[in-house]
């Protein structure tokens, strides 16, 4: 170890900013997880405040909120699941297709840019679109439908969140894909126009068997998120009359642990959240291991 570090050192050198970074903002912040055991008091510090054992976390569970909290962190994931994950192989799978390099390209530029809009400009534009007098509302109102108030009733709140994520991911989505794709061995695509199989064929029983270990890759990694939401758009786009719906795990920990300065139960919500999406990565990846050949360790 010692000599190759000296053969080899200008490689640990790059390799250093990256090691502290994870030290610094990932790993050191960890001690912090012990106020979810305590009564945290900022005067008194981590140290010396008062343990309470599962105390915060007894009463997150026996919260009158904790069921609809689980029920709309996972119906959004899965949700998210079934129509987000799938676009980006179906795109990657379509692009794939087209021969005109020029117009491929052209509906790549198209499909990043959403990615790079930033999530306060999505969420602006989700305003304008379906606000009572948007764009939606008065195109539904040509064909002689009544204004929907599309952000102020809750049962909208999930379809207006996954297929926004949709737009703005799908492009940014399909690049892994596109890259897995161009690994396939191109003598397979000629072995198969021999044998007279057509594009739908050869897309089946070549391109989405080379790209498999890369999607069960990649549903692993969401399967590790499934109780997480990105609370910065929820917090955006949802108010109160949309709580029944929209009220996530990450939204209630922001309420809780910034607006009412309930730092010991948030941790202790966090720290719940973090356990859950460690037990659903390891049974995921140890699924996948064990029907198939595709792990993730």
């Amino acid at each position: 170890m010692g000599k190759d570090v000296r053969r080899n050192w200008m490689i640990y050198l790059l390799a250093l900013p990256v090691i502290a970074y994870y030290v610094i903002f990932h790993y050191g912040p960890m001690y912090g997880l012990q106020i979810a055991f305590k009564d945290f008091m900022p005067a008194k510090g981590i140290w010396d405040s008062p343990w309470v054992g599962f105390k915060h976390f007894v009463s997150f569970f026996d919260g009158i909120y904790f069921w609809r909290l689980i029920r709309n962190t996972l119906l959004i994931n899965i949700y998210e699941l079934i129509f987000a994950f799938p676009a980006a192989i179906i795109l990657a799978l379509l692009l794939n297709e087209i021969r005109r390099m020029m117009f491929k390209r052209w509906v790549q530029t198209i499909s990043y840019l959403p990615h790079f809009i930033s999530i306060v400009v999505v969420a602006g534009m989700m305003f304008d679109f379906l606000s009572r007098d948007g764009l939606i509302n008065q195109l539904i109102g040509l064909l002689g439908i009544a204004p929907i108030d599309f952000l102020k009733e809750a049962g909208w709140f999930r379809f207006i969140f996954v297929s926004s994520g949709i737009w703005q991911g799908i492009g940014w989505g399909s690049i892994i894909y596109l890259a897995s794709i161009a690994n396939i061995d191109p003598t397979l695509y000629e072995a198969a126009k021999m044998d007279g199989a057509n594009r739908w064929r050869q897309t089946f029983h070549i391109t989405i068997p080379g790209i498999m270990p890369t999607i069960v890759i990649m549903l692993i990694l969401n399967m590790g998120n499934m109780l997480s939401v990105g609370s910065d758009k929820v917090l955006l786009l949802y108010n109160p009359l949309t709580y029944e719906t929209a009220d996530v795990i990450s939204t209630y920990v922001y309420r809780k642990g910034i607006l009412e300065a309930s730092y010991s139960f948030t941790a202790a919500v966090g720290l719940f959240n973090s356990v859950i999406s460690f037990i659903l990565i390891v049974s995921a990846n140890a699924i996948s291991k064990r029907v198939s050949e595709n792990k993730l360790w």
